[in-house]
């Protein structure tokens, strides 16, 4: 694209900067509706609670879904995992929160985040393992948590040492004897698609009837909030009129949890399980006693385009997003950048695109994993871009309330911070007694419920394999006009 071309694309017909805002959304977290979250900060007491898969663990989970209710019952539904009936769900909120009507507008594009599906046990029941680390491969009943419709948490057996089981003609499909172990009556013919990445982008496009632009955004734990600030980018740039960002993730299963138990990634206690009150004190970002964070599920969806259209069909607009940035490490498979350079180089990136300082920023919905080098390595960014230039905008960390996310992550807490700004308070980061480092100890934590500032706020997520991504943010209401 040449100078001209793109300077007419970012640009609107008078000259200005090209505003893109959000004009639909919906969430599913664990912190439920409005009223919920109101409730939930009021209380300070999110449903965290024991993981019954692993004893000694928690997670975060969200309660009281259907998910033939939330699909408007869909009969398709049944090819989505958890986190895809998360996102879809969110997906037809966030639509019909934008007035689409029975479809989409022409040449609404669509862009998904994506995060793998562990939960192996739902589709291969008869696979056993030893979540626990006690040895036992031979697998318990199934929890009362358990279930075969990919409409709730798992507890069913573990997912190693998977052995030939009795099950039908192994010359039926042609398979050998180790992966007819695998078939078994209740498995759907295209249990395939609850694998696949792209799946809930299709059920949403099917659903809602998209034909744009389609992209499948995978980058871990930043996918959710690069999947949104990709869709900014299309509309910012002309690429499309209206874009539709939406994700969903589950961990909440024996593969999930013993994924990250593996990986030494999992809050555990002691305590055989560990007790209910236990896990509400175990997600603690930024503390010197945090020791790894706790699953939670959910997904959340949004509608971006330019303010000019949103305000000529009479939208509800519910902010604006004001800048983008995104970078790689290049460094560790697993393990974040120590001094977090390049999530640095993304923050600024950001406040590049949206024309701001650090100055201009007042508050920053850390990424806040509760482990002690992400969360060192996120407080030496936030020292260095903020507080080494004089300014402390108000730091709060949404995993304390929700648990992470995964993929999900940056979209529910993009869509939750829009929500408190709407209830008029910031979420204190739950938890917290004593900073984790220096650096920690010189920003503005949050510790108990505040007004939510005025201004423009930064929301930032990292993921597995270096994977940074930076939003700003306006919510309405905290600028003039909008």
């Amino acid at each position: 694209m040449n100078d001209s071309a793109h300077h007419q694309r970012t640009q609107d017909a008078t000259g200005n900067r090209m505003r893109v805002v959000i004009s639909g959304m919906d969430c599913v977290t664990p912190l439920g509706d409005d009223a919920s979250l109101a409730a939930h900060l009021h209380h300070g007491t999110p449903p965290f609670m024991p993981a019954p898969v692993l004893p000694g663990a928690a997670w975060c989970p969200v309660n009281a879904f259907d998910p033939a209710q939330a699909t408007d019952h869909w009969r398709h539904r049944r090819y989505l995992s958890r986190g895809g009936l998360f996102a879809l769900a969110s997906a037809l909120g966030a639509a019909r929160d934008a007035g689409w009507g029975a479809s989409a507008p022409d040449g609404a594009a669509l862009v998904t985040a994506h995060g793998p599906n562990l939960d192996i046990t739902s589709d291969f029941p008869h696979c056993h393992c030893d979540v626990s680390g006690t040895g036992d491969t031979q697998g318990d009943a199934p929890s009362p948590c358990a279930t075969s419709t990919h409409g709730g948490p798992t507890a069913a057996h573990g997912v190693n040492g998977m052995n030939g089981v009795d099950g039908p003609d192994e010359a039926r499909h042609g398979l050998s004897r180790d992966t007819a172990g695998l078939d078994h009556p209740g498995l759907d013919a295209l249990w395939l698609l609850r694998w696949l990445p792209n799946t809930a982008a299709s059920a949403i496009a099917q659903r809602l009837g998209i034909h744009g632009e389609g992209l499948v955004v995978g980058t871990a734990c930043a996918a959710g909030l690069q999947a949104l600030g990709e869709a900014y980018r299309r509309v910012r740039h002309g690429l499309a009129p209206t874009v539709l960002a939406a994700g969903g993730d589950s961990r909440l299963s024996a593969g999930g949890m013993l994924g990250y138990a593996r990986a030494d990634a999992l809050w555990h206690s002691k305590a055989r399980p560990a007790s209910h009150a236990e896990a509400l004190r175990a997600m603690r970002p930024f503390d010197a006693a945090h020791g790894g964070f706790v699953p939670g599920e959910g997904g959340a969806a949004f509608v971006l385009e330019t303010e000019a259209a949103a305000c000529a069909r009479g939208a509800t607009i519910h902010g604006e997003i004001l800048g983008f940035g995104a970078t790689l490490d290049g460094a560790s498979l697993t393990a974040p950048d120590a001094k977090a350079h390049h999530a640095e180089c993304a923050v600024r990136k950001a406040l590049d695109d949206a024309g701001l300082t650090p100055g201009d920023i007042a508050w920053v919905a850390a990424h806040g994993t509760s482990t002690p080098r992400g969360d060192a390595a996120e407080a030496l960014l936030l020292q260095r871009v903020f507080t080494d230039a004089g300014h402390r905008p108000a730091v709060t960390a949404l995993k304390s309330w929700t648990g992470h996310l995964a993929s999900a992550c940056g979209l529910a807490e993009c869509a939750l911070m829009l929500r408190a700004a709407r209830c008029g308070v910031l979420p204190p980061i739950r938890n917290l007694d004593t900073p984790c480092s220096p650096a920690a100890e010189g920003l503005d934590l949050v510790r108990e419920p505040r007004p939510f500032p005025q201004g423009p706020g930064l929301i930032q997520s990292f993921g597995f394999g270096g994977q940074n991504a930076a939003l700003i943010v306006m919510p309405a209401g905290t600028r003039e006009g909008l």
